[in-house]
């Protein structure tokens, strides 16, 4: 998986691993903090990897494959997390703004769904779990550019399950909506009580419920069930 030493990728990592799954995730250096998620997930009783790679681009892409591949011997289930967001509005938003959020949020869901393709195909199997975001379907103020970048997660998995359907590889979009991590903890509580009061269940969702849908979505339980947007969002309208 990609992202996953912090937030939301964090919470995917653990729950994996609690539900007996090998993790081999990804960030842009092997830091600290990856050396940590590694750690955490090795206590609990799983193979864990961290490797360094910048999901963006191809070879490294292709490359952290197939270092996983030799370390693992196959790949069962690919989840896209890498992302970041640089939000302006429209009129403030630079070029490069807007090509740094592209890059990193869709195109390295391209370079990792590429690169883990063979390895799929040839066994005839596999689940990728792409993380999109309510904003990607309803748009959100200040955040064109990371919108256009959910959207566009959410029309290349539904292309890709299309193509890999016959060889039972299954691709779906799961789109969290207000979720409670590291950064929203700063936020003062009258925000938070005026985001909450936006949404029917009047609370921001957990990591963990995302992370769980992740898991639902990548298991034997759904068989049949490919090219999904699955909101995680407490019923936010629009989503």
């Amino acid at each position: 998986m990609t992202g996953a030493t912090r937030g939301i990728g964090h919470a995917i990592a653990v729950r994996f691993a609690r539900e007996g799954c090998n993790v081999a995730f990804c960030g842009r250096s092997r830091n600290d903090a990856m050396v940590a998620v590694e750690q955490e997930l090795l206590a609990l009783g799983v193979k864990a990897k961290g490797y360094a790679c910048d999901v963006a681009c191809m070879d490294q892409a292709q490359d952290f494959v197939k270092q996983v591949l030799a370390d693992f011997g196959h790949v069962d289930i690919l989840v896209n997390n890498a992302g970041i967001t640089d939000d302006a509005a429209l009129k403030r938003m630079s070029e490069e703004q807007f090509d740094r959020v592209m890059r990193t949020n869709i195109r390295s869901v391209f370079c990792m769904t590429k690169a883990i393709q063979p390895a799929m195909w040839k066994q005839g199997f596999g689940a990728i779990v792409n993380i999109g975001s309510v904003v990607g379907i309803a748009g959100n103020y200040n955040q064109s550019n990371y919108a256009a970048s959910k959207a566009a997660i959410i029309g290349f998995s539904k292309s890709c399950a299309k193509e890999f359907a016959a060889r039972n590889i299954r691709v779906n979009v799961v789109a969290p909506g207000f979720i409670e991590t590291e950064m929203t903890a700063q936020v003062p509580k009258e925000l938070m009580d005026t985001w909450c009061s936006r949404i029917p269940m009047r609370r921001p969702g957990t990591s963990d419920e995302v992370a769980q849908a992740c898991v639902f979505l990548a298991s034997d339980l759904c068989p049949y069930i490919t090219s999904v947007v699955l909101p995680i969002c407490g019923g936010m309208e629009d989503a």
